[in-house]
């Protein structure tokens, strides 16, 4: 356990580095390690971003280890931080409690970074949250693409990621979220000029129909063709929008057919603004998992978040 000096100050080193001699620097070091910046940090403390990083030189030039790995944006813990902040982080938050510190307030309050799909993110995540948020709870939320969320995630960038896939390896947790079903869609006018066409000719019945995507290589509808066609989709996107909002917007005004999660158009389904133009006994159904990195969050917000989307996502 770290220790700390009559005086005020810590000698509280990892394994096999030299002594710290002084408190201010592993304050420092706990918020930037648990916000994952220097600028968050800085914001916690009331330090300037150039003080922080003065700071966090200064520890690592006494420990003689490096502590943080730059990113392009943000920082991620060496293994010398982490084992670093395991020694400090209660001996820290006990004498700030016990002085009335704010420090232990600020450093509890470090913003919990969340990151997922966009769509889903502020249809369902963000409604969930809300009540947090309203109870003090710092959110800082980056949508984008599965893939390179969960390397920024390793990086440490953000504490939990909603991914369209289970990760491999054990780098990573994964816990299943919620069931997604995808189904195939079109605007009223489309269905009424197709017909029962698409019962009888089957996929091909779609051809002559805009095909509206959120990628060039059309995922979802690929799988959709695969899970309930059993054949390759051939059918070229007509529109792309990189957010299935813009999709959803495109089709209901009559652009095109596509394939869409049901919770994105329940509500226009359930209105007539979207038809529904096929009904398999058994739609592709996609798992959608909350990931974070192995080992219990110093910042007890990510837990709250976390068990608050695992509870929501029963539901979803």
């Amino acid at each position: 356990m770290a220790h700390v000096n009559s005086d005020g100050t810590a000698a509280v080193p990892p394994s096999g580095t030299a002594p710290v001699s002084d408190l201010n620097l592993l304050r420092t070091f706990l918020a930037v390690y648990r916000s994952g910046s220097f600028t968050a940090a800085a914001g916690l403390l009331g330090l300037s971003q150039p003080t922080v990083t003065a700071q966090i030189r200064s520890l690592e030039r006494q420990t003689g280890r490096e502590l943080f790995a730059r990113l392009p944006r943000g920082v991620a813990p060496t293994p010398v931080a982490h084992d670093l902040a395991a020694r400090v982080a209660a001996p820290l938050d006990a004498l700030a409690a016990a002085t009335g510190h704010d420090d232990a307030r600020d450093e509890r309050a470090a913003p919990v970074h969340l990151a997922g799909p966009a769509e889903l993110l502020c249809t369902r995540v963000m409604p969930a949250l809300a009540p947090l948020a309203a109870e003090g709870v710092r959110l800082r939320v980056t949508p984008g693409l599965t893939d390179p969320l969960l390397d920024e995630l390793r990086a440490g960038r953000h504490d939990l990621v909603i991914a369209t896939f289970r990760p491999r390896g054990r780098t990573l947790l994964a816990v299943p979220l919620m069931d997604e079903e995808f189904v195939l869609v079109a605007a009223p006018v489309w269905a009424d000029r197709l017909g029962e066409r698409l019962t009888g000719e089957g996929p091909s019945a779609l051809h002559a129909v805009p095909l509206v995507t959120y990628a060039e290589d059309v995922p979802i509808a690929r799988r959709y063709w695969r899970h309930v066609f059993g054949t390759r989709l051939s059918c070229p996107a007509a529109v792309t929008v990189p957010d299935l909002r813009g999709v959803l917007a495109a089709v209901v005004a009559g652009a095109g057919f596509t394939v869409l999660p049901r919770y994105l158009c329940e509500v226009e389904l359930a209105s007539g603004a979207l038809a529904l133009l096929h009904d398999p006994e058994e739609p592709p159904i996609n798992t959608g998992y909350l990931v974070q990195r192995p080992g219990r969050p110093d910042n007890p917000d990510v837990v709250r978040v976390r068990d608050l989307l695992v509870d929501a996502g029963r539901s979803w």
